[in-house]
Formats: C-alpha cells, structure tokens, sequence
C-alpha cells in the first residue's frame, strides 16, 4: 500500500482519478461551465495558456479562482520556456528563446530562470513545464520538428550543464520545473503536434545523446517531474506494439514510463504526458483510450490542454476501466502518492505587485541586449 495521507486515501474513486488529470482552461475566468466541470472532476492542476494570460491581474485572479474552486493546492503551471514558447508574451517583455540564452552562456541562462521564477509565481503558478533537455545535433537541425529554438544546445554535455543550472536558479525562486520530452526527441523528424514522429536513431546513440542529460538530472537528485513526448523509436529495445501492431507512442508505453524512466533510470517523482489531444495521439487512439493506455503505462498526471469537452471523455474513459477493473485502485493510490510527493513541494505565490513585474520586464530588455537578442 502507498505511504498515502489519509486525505487521498479517504477519496471516493472518482475523485482519485480526478486528480489525475492536468488540464487546460478556455477563457481568462472561471465561468459556470468550467467551475462546474472542475468542481466534479476534482483535478490535480491546471496548465494556463497565452489565452488564458492576457493581462496580468486578471491571470492572478484566475490562478486564486482555482485555488478555491479546488480540492488540494493544485499544480497550476505554463509552459515558459521564452522564444516560441512565451504564454507571457502579453504580460511581459518577451523572453529570449533557450537556444539564445545558451548559446550566451550559463549566466545567462540563470537570469532566465531566476526571471522566470519570480515573474511566474508572482502571477500565482508553482511549476513551469521547462526546461526542455532534447538535443539537436548539427545533424539534426535539418528536421521540422519545432524543436531547434528551444532546446539549450547541440551537445549533450552542453545541454545538461546548461538546463542543470536552469533548473537550480528556478527551483530555488520557489517554482518546480519539469524536464521535457523523456526520452529525447531532439532526433524527431517531424513535430508530434501532427503526427507520430519516429526517432531513427539506434539505442546506442539515444542513450549516449538523448538520455544522458535526464542521467545526470537525475544522479544530481533535483528533478521533481518529468514528461514523455510522443514518438517511436523503432531502433531501440524498449519499443512496444499495440494490439493492431502499430508503433505504441512512448507516452503511453509501460515500457518506456516504467521499465525506462523508473525500474532502468531509477526516477520516482511525477510522470507526466504532454498533451494528450496532440495528433500523434489522438488520430489514433481517441482521448478516452490514450488517457487509460498512459494510466496503464505509468503515468501520474495526464495532460488535456484546449478541449473541456476531451477532458470529461478522458475521465470517463478512466473512470470506466476502473469499474470494469482494467485499471485497479491500488494503482489510482501509487499515482496519488507521487501527486502528494509533487504538491508537498510546490510554494505558494508571491504578493501581486505589478511595478515589480514592470521591472522584470525591464530585466528582460536588458538581457536580451546582452545576449544579443
């Protein structure tokens, strides 16, 4: 039995596998619909995108709205990574992009993360889904992938000095970060968000290149979560087939969460799906039965980003393979025990202060001169 509080372990089921769930918001507030559908699901967190951001005090009473509407202080989280990847960028000064602050250099990258942290939870959040730890090799920056502007650099050993110390300066300003995308698919030839990408790299090169830098996080004993991108990698050992004998995307493979990440890689913090609405997904499987295949292979926190409507069909889709028993409790409870690790520490928010996120922005300018940007 899970090391659980009582508090979780006393959920009726269908508030266990509420929690879940990390989803995303339509508006800028908390209407009747939303409140209502939260209310019931109970989730573990909200993910606030750029239309969820627009302005900054409305942002913070959002983030407070949830806070009350929810059952535990939930995972409220962006991705802030800077470049592309700004949900901010109306709020803030834009950020420079990773690729930008590495290639300046790694106290350069620590302004970004300590910026970050503060500017983040000054709106209210407690984690940031970054840095992302994929590397693009000279040889890989030919692929569309989306990936090029923002990963920190084109080495292994430079990309995990440079999101080590990203990491660290924006953990110690109090927001948890998450590496992205386990287990690595900076070799991707094409983005996830369309299709299942195949990594055609051998299991030598992905564990030399691409998981060096999770090693190293993890032997450094920082990392509080992870999440798994979507892709195949046919050339490793660890690639699994679904029952149709198509590629199984390392999302919802129980060899990749599971065998990899935890029983080879020795990681027990929070697993997390990226977006599980993202067409290398959903095409295939619909939400309702990727949402249970990631429950089966391992994971703690499943991501439903834009549809309200994807978020109940996942939940239900999991609630009905608890009842028939495909999914037992004592699974939802290891699950829960990993979601209580996260929330026991998350901090909560800075004071509102307006003037001192004009001054963050005005830090960003400079920054940005600095580097070059």
């Amino acid at each position: 039995m899970p090391n659980l509080p009582e508090k979780y372990l006393s959920l009726p089921v269908e508030k266990k596998v509420g929690q879940m769930f990390l989803i995303g918001l339509p508006g800028e507030e908390l209407d009747e619909s939303t409140y209502g559908l939260i209310s019931n699901l109970s989730p573990g967190g909200v993910c606030l995108f750029a239309r969820n951001t627009r302005e900054a005090s409305r942002t913070r009473m959002l983030i407070e709205s949830l806070r009350d509407a929810l059952l535990f202080e939930p995972v409220l989280c962006l991705d802030q990574e800077g470049g592309l990847v700004d949900r901010l960028r109306r709020i803030l000064e834009p950020m420079p992009s990773a690729k930008e602050v590495g290639a300046a250099g790694i106290e350069d990258v620590r302004a970004l993360a300590r910026i970050t942290a503060e500017a983040v939870r000054t709106l209210g959040f407690n984690m940031n889904l970054a840095p992302v730890v994929d590397v693009i090799t000279p040889a890989r920056e030919r692929f569309n992938n989306g990936l090029h502007s923002r990963a920190f650099g084109s080495t292994t050993d430079g990309v995990a000095d440079l999101t080590t110390a990203y990491l660290t300066e924006l953990q110690s300003g109090g927001v948890v970060g998450c590496l992205k995308h386990f287990p690595g698919i900076g070799a991707c030839e094409v983005d996830s968000h369309d299709e299942l990408p195949e990594v055609l790299v051998d299991e030598s090169e992905l564990r030399a290149v691409d998981l060096a830098p999770y090693i190293r996080h993890f032997e450094e004993g920082l990392v509080h979560a992870v999440m798994t991108g979507h892709a195949a990698f046919p050339g490793s050992s660890f690639q699994e087939k679904d029952g149709k004998g198509r590629l199984l995307p390392s999302s919802l493979s129980r060899n990749v969460v599971t065998g990899l990440l935890r029983e080879d890689l020795g990681f027990d913090g929070a697993s997390l799906t990226d977006d599980l609405e993202m067409g290398a997904v959903m095409r295939t499987y619909g939400i309702g039965e990727a949402c249970v295949l990631a429950v089966e292979a391992g994971h703690d926190l499943l991501l439903i980003c834009n549809s309200l409507e994807a978020v109940e069909l996942g939940y239900r889709g999991v609630m009905e393979a608890v009842i028939n028993g495909r999914i037992s409790e004592d699974r939802l409870n290891v699950s829960l025990e990993r979601i209580a690790n996260l929330r026991a520490v998350l901090e909560p928010p800075l004071d509102y202060d307006p003037e001192r996120l004009n001054a963050l922005s005005e830090e960003i300018r400079e920054l940005k001169k600095r580097i070059g940007g």
